[in-house]
């Protein structure tokens, strides 16, 4: 299964400047299975050392950290020989041996010949509560479930992904090839992107064991919550976690703190949503006051809370497999949830930061981007509709220079609106920086 970010592996490996490789990512989006693709295609050999199955490679590191040693000591235990350039060191669940994540800033000052990729599924939440973690002496990259793209490779629609990349001007897509697109995200929306969730589909075409595996890796995180959250937020955040299907289905998307109980309070969840989102499980999309550069200036309190993948939204909402053949409802069912669930996930894979605009309770803009030193407002519609009244509203109060939404409606631009189909969104950039 490719993935996008193996380019950025290659370059990792091939820069002159490397230091030791951290892999961030939610539990199950894939980080075992590419850095062992990524090793195996591209080192002579590789060692895998998972801190979690095999708790006593901790001891390892436990009283020197000095690599030589280090490498000596797991030379021995595993009766391995790690040669430099050529042999890659995978430092899997690293979060729970901190003395083997701290020993990752001496193989950078003093042995940078030697080759390492650590990952580990709760290792934002180790890294967010680790004082003293030495930045600057690693590369950090982040790993999503599929993106749509991902996805149709996936499926072996190469040609659908290749067509799409090479689109380069508001032309509109050919009607077949356009309803052809419109279908397969429909299945998106209902399998997702996280890989066991994709290669199922890919093998059987069967939605029911699709939804099988979702409820597994649901089933799992809520273990997750259990075993490592802190006890006192514990039933917090898995009031959070369930509450998340509901807090989307609303009109008004944004996160109502009263929805888990009458005496909730926001400043009582916040620990609990931040655990949530160093996780990698949920993405907070803030609300901005205006529309200025940095965006992170100008945000208040208000936030809407998106899952990390639009499949596991559709598994805990448990929509019917049906509604992938039934007309367009899945797009706005629950008041337009998966869709603005979907773009918020592509978003977050293109490494953009999530934000919306409000004004006054008669205008809502659903995503204000920031790109290339310049702001995007971007609406997103679950149907073909051509109403943009929030856009017109944040046109006429900020004049930027375009205006984006997102639907079923095939690609084109009237005036500065400029109107994507939705699973074209994550190309918007390369449409409009060139103009």
């Amino acid at each position: 299964m490719k993935r996008y970010l193996y380019k950025q592996l290659l370059e990792w490996k091939a820069s002159p400047n490397r230091k030791p490789l951290v892999l961030r990512g939610a539990r199950q989006v894939g980080k075992t299975f590419l850095l062992k693709t990524f090793a195996q295609q591209e080192y002579r050999s590789f060692l895998y050392l998972n801190f979690e199955e095999d708790p006593k490679l901790d001891s390892l590191f436990a009283n020197n950290l000095k690599p030589a040693t280090i490498l000596e000591n797991i030379s021995t235990y595993l009766n391995y020989d790690i040669q430099p350039e050529e042999t890659l060191l995978i430092f899997d669940e690293i979060q729970e041996s901190p003395s083997a994540l701290n020993s990752l800033k001496y193989f950078q000052e003093q042995a940078a010949q030697f080759h390492i990729a650590a990952a580990g599924s709760l290792l934002g939440i180790k890294l967010a509560n680790t004082k003293g973690f030495p930045v600057g002496k690693v590369t950090f990259m982040d790993l999503y479930p599929l993106c749509f793209f991902e996805f149709l490779e996936a499926l072996g629609k190469n040609k659908l992904s290749d067509f799409l990349k090479q689109i380069k001007e508001f032309k509109e897509i050919p009607e077949p090839i356009h309803q052809e697109l419109i279908s397969l995200l429909k299945k998106y929306l209902f399998t997702g992107g996280m890989p066991e969730a994709v290669a199922e589909y890919t093998r059987s075409n069967d939605l029911s064991l699709v939804r099988k595996i979702q409820k597994d890796i649901l089933d799992a995180y809520i273990l997750d919550f259990a075993k490592h959250a802190p006890p006192e937020q514990l039933m917090k955040i898995t009031q959070i976690w369930q509450s998340i299907p509901n807090q989307l289905a609303k009109e008004n998307k944004k996160f109502i703190f009263a929805a888990l109980g009458k005496s909730a309070r926001g400043r009582e969840y916040e620990t609990a949503i931040q655990w949530l989102t160093d996780a990698g499980l949920i993405y907070k999309s803030h609300n901005i006051s205006v529309p200025k550069l940095p965006l992170s200036h100008f945000v208040n309190n208000a936030f809407k809370v998106f899952l990390l993948d639009v499949g596991l939204l559709a598994a805990m909402s448990n929509v019917p497999s049906q509604m992938v053949v039934d007309a367009n409802n899945l797009f706005s069912e629950f008041n337009g949830a998966f869709t603005e669930n979907f773009v918020a996930q592509e978003l977050v894979a293109n490494q953009y930061q999530l934000y919306y605009w409000t004004s006054e309770n008669i205008a809502e803009v659903d995503f204000i981007i920031e790109h290339a030193m310049e702001i995007f407002p971007l609406e997103v519609k679950s149907n073909a509709s051509r109403k943009k009244k929030s856009l017109i509203t944040y046109g006429n109060k900020y004049q930027p220079k375009w205006l984006l939404r997102a639907s079923l409606m095939n690609l084109r631009k009237d005036g500065e609106i400029c109107n994507f189909p939705l699973y074209l969104i994550s190309r918007f950039s390369h449409l409009l920086t060139k103009k």
